[in-house]
Order: structure tokens, then sequence, then C-alpha cells
């Protein structure tokens, strides 16, 4: 395995799963995922084409800020994160409950 297989492979963290997520794969064919905060478009495409073998249509990527949370009467905050729709190409489906 190449160094560049290696790093695709630590890019895709989590599928993100919510009513939000869900209601966009219907209708849009995208898919949802937690992605690692330093990667780029054309990493995360190529990343879910090599491990789903799957044709990508394309991707846009959303920053999310961590919530603020009090906790015994300290204020802290969660950590930031960054999720992708990945957009698919017509026909094309990842089935997740296949995977496991």
């Amino acid at each position: 395995m190449s160094a560049r297989e290696e790093r695709l492979m630590k890019i895709l963290l989590s599928p993100t799963v919510s009513e939000k997520s869900t209601f966009v794969g219907e209708k849009h064919n995208q898919v949802v995922f937690r992605v690692s905060e330093d990667a780029t478009r054309p990493e995360i495409k190529a990343a879910v084409e090599l491990l789903f073998k799957v044709k990508v249509k394309g991707v846009q990527v959303s920053n999310v800020k961590g919530k603020e949370k009090r906790f015994a009467g300290s204020l802290g905050r969660r950590r930031n994160w960054k999720k992708a729709y990945v957009s698919l190409a017509a026909g094309q489906e990842i089935n997740f409950q296949a995977l496991e």
C-alpha cells in the first residue's frame, strides 16, 4: 500500500446518520461523511472512490463549529469538525449494511 493510499484510508472518519443526511441522501443521491480536519475535496473524492468502488460526481465541504457545553459550572467547548456531502453519479449507491 502506497503512502497516498494510506492517507486516503484515514480521511473518512465515519458516515453521518441524521434526519437531514437521510433526506439529502434520498433526494439528491448524496452521502454525508465526517472527515478529518485537513482533508481536501480531491482527497475526499479519491477516498470514497477507493473505499466504496463508486463514481463520485462532486464533493461539498462544511466546517462545523463545536457546541459550547457547561460542565460542573465551568464553560467548555467541543471540538470543531468537518463534514463532506458526497454526490454520487447516477445509478451509484453505497450500502453500509453490506459492509458489516
